[in-house]
């Protein structure tokens, strides 16, 4: 169920990221599909991670005319470094997950950049201000992504579930057996 539920979301994150762009300028600078490899990476699952930030970056690549392999590549790493950290580190809690994706956008940011300068390429725009409306875009995207996504997830769905059929009052019951009282 996990895997379906982010495999529809990469997907989604990909046409997103692919369609927005012409419907307003400023959803440029939200990276949807850094936000679901962020996610995959944050279930301790380092391959399933690696195989969605490569089929993420390459399928972005490929659709927006960019350097191929140089989203794919950074994105990789960035999953590599989130599933590092997330095995070692409990991340479960929303607030510890904010400068996670802050972080991971920075450092994807900064791979691409490098990536094309390191090959002679010019990236498009100024390095610091696309790195700031991208963390800012994508940290608040991401934090409600990740709470859409967290409302659909099996332990939730369990517990909701289990929480909807629980009774409603329980009675105090007294202890029929009383130590150290004589009757």
């Amino acid at each position: 169920m996990e895997q379906l539920k982010i495999t529809i979301a990469l997907i989604i994150a990909i046409l997103l990221q692919l369609t927005l762009r012409n419907v307003a300028e400023p959803l440029t600078y939200i990276d949807f599909p850094l936000i679901i490899v962020v996610y995959a990476a944050l279930q301790r699952n380092s391959i399933k991670a690696l195989l969605f930030a490569t089929i993420a970056g390459i399928a972005v690549d490929a659709m927006s005319g960019g350097l191929l392999g140089s989203n794919a590549f950074s994105k990789t790493l960035v999953a590599f470094v989130v599933s590092e950290i997330a095995r070692r580190v409990y991340l479960d809690n929303l607030l510890l997950r904010i400068p996670v994706i802050a972080g991971a956008c920075l450092l994807d940011d900064l791979i691409y950049y490098g990536m094309h300068r390191l090959l002679g390429q010019d990236p498009l725009g100024s390095l610091f201000i696309t790195m700031a409306y991208t963390l800012v875009g994508t940290t608040i995207a991401g934090t409600f992504i990740y709470l859409f996504l967290d409302s659909f997830s099996s332990e939730t769905l369990k517990r909701r579930k289990r929480d909807f059929f629980a009774p409603r009052r329980e009675t105090r019951r007294r202890n029929p057996i009383r130590l150290g009282r004589k009757p």
